[in-house]
C-alpha cells in the first residue's frame, strides 16, 4: 500500500501581517511550520503503516525553504519526500495547487490513498484535497475522524456538527482529516539526524510536465479582492441604572444601530 500525504508549511499565526498596499499576507521574520492539520493527515498515514506496513510519501508545493517541513516528516517516520518547487508556481492558487499535487501523484504512480488536512492554516480554504480528488478521478470524503482499513476498503467515521457518520470507501480514495483523528508524534532523535542528511532535489513545473501559464498566478481561478485583519475587540457598552424594560429597550436600539438586527 502506497499513501501520500500532502503538507504545506505556513507561517506561525504571531507573525503573520497584512501588506496595506497589496492586501496579501507579508511573512518577513516570520517562524515557520507545518500546517497543523497536516501534522494529523501524516500521523494517520503513519498509523497505517505501522498496521499495514504501507509506504508514506510527503508532497508538498512550495519555495526551497520548505524542505525543512519535508525533512520534519522524514524525522517522523515518512519514507520518501518530494518538494515541488518552481517559480513558476508563484501566486497559484488553491485549483492551481491541486492540479500541481495530483500530476505528481499521478507521475508517482501505484499510489492508493492521499491524505490531507482538511484546511490549511493559512489560506483556510479547504479545497486543495477536494480538488486533487476531482483531478485524480477519485472518491473523497472530508473531515474524517478515524480510518481503519480492511483489506482494500476504508471504513471511516467522518464529523457532523452534532455527530458523525460511518462510511465504507473502495481505494483508492483522497481524505482530509481534522484534528480530532489523533495526536501527531514527535520526530526521534535517530530519525531527526538522519532526515537532515536527506536531499530535496525540487521537482520542477517541466519535469512534470505542466506549461508555465497552465499552473501560475495568470491561471488562477480565484482573485483576492481584499483582506482585513480581525477588528481588535472593545470594552463593549455598558447598560446600567435603567429598568429592565428601558435597559432591554436601549439594547435593542443600540444593536439596530450595529445593524445586528
Amino acid at each position: 500500500m502506497h499513501i501520500v500525504v500532502c503538507i504545506k508549511q505556513v507561517p506561525s499565526s504571531i507573525a503573520v501581517k497584512i501588506d496595506p498596499a497589496t492586501q496579501a499576507l507579508t511573512c518577513t521574520g516570520s517562524e515557520f511550520l507545518i500546517n497543523p492539520f497536516d501534522e494529523h493527515a501524516l500521523e494517520a498515514a503513519l498509523a497505517l503503516k505501522d498496521s499495514a506496513g504501507a509506504k508514506v510519501t510527503v508532497l508538498t508545493v512550495g519555495s526551497a525553504q520548505a524542505a525543512d517541513a519535508l525533512r520534519e516528516t522524514l524525522g517522523r517516520g515518512a519514507d520518501a519526500a518530494q518538494l515541488i518547487s518552481d517559480p513558476a508556481f508563484a501566486g497559484c492558487d488553491a485549483w492551481a495547487t491541486s492540479k500541481i499535487l495530483a500530476t505528481a501523484i499521478q507521475q508517482l504512480g501505484g499510489v492508493d490513498l492521499v491524505l490531507c488536512g482538511k484546511q490549511t492554516f493559512d489560506g483556510d480554504t479547504a479545497q486543495v484535497g477536494p480538488g486533487l480528488a476531482e483531478f485524480l478521478g477519485w472518491s473523497c470524503v472530508a473531515f474524517v475522524r478515524k480510518i481503519t482499513l480492511e483489506g482494500a476498503t476504508l471504513q471511516l467515521e467522518r464529523m457532523f456538527e452534532e455527530g458523525y457518520e460511518k462510511i465504507a470507501l473502495p481505494l483508492p480514495a483522497v481524505l482530509t482529516v481534522g484534528k480530532e483523528i489523533n495526536t501527531p508524534r514527535m520526530a526521534s532523535l535517530k530519525g531527526r539526524m538522519a532526515a537532515k542528511k536527506a536531499q530535496l532535489a525540487p521537482v520542477t513545473a517541466a519535469a512534470l510536465g505542466l506549461a508555465p501559464e497552465a499552473i501560475g498566478a495568470q491561471s488562477a481561478r480565484t482573485r483576492l479582492a481584499k483582506m482585513a485583519p480581525v477588528p481588535r475587540k472593545t470594552g463593549g457598552i455598558k447598560v446600567d441604572g435603567a429598568d429592565a424594560a428601558a435597559a432591554a429597550k436601549l439594547v435593542v436600539e443600540k444593536l439596530r444601530e450595529m445593524k445586528l438586527v
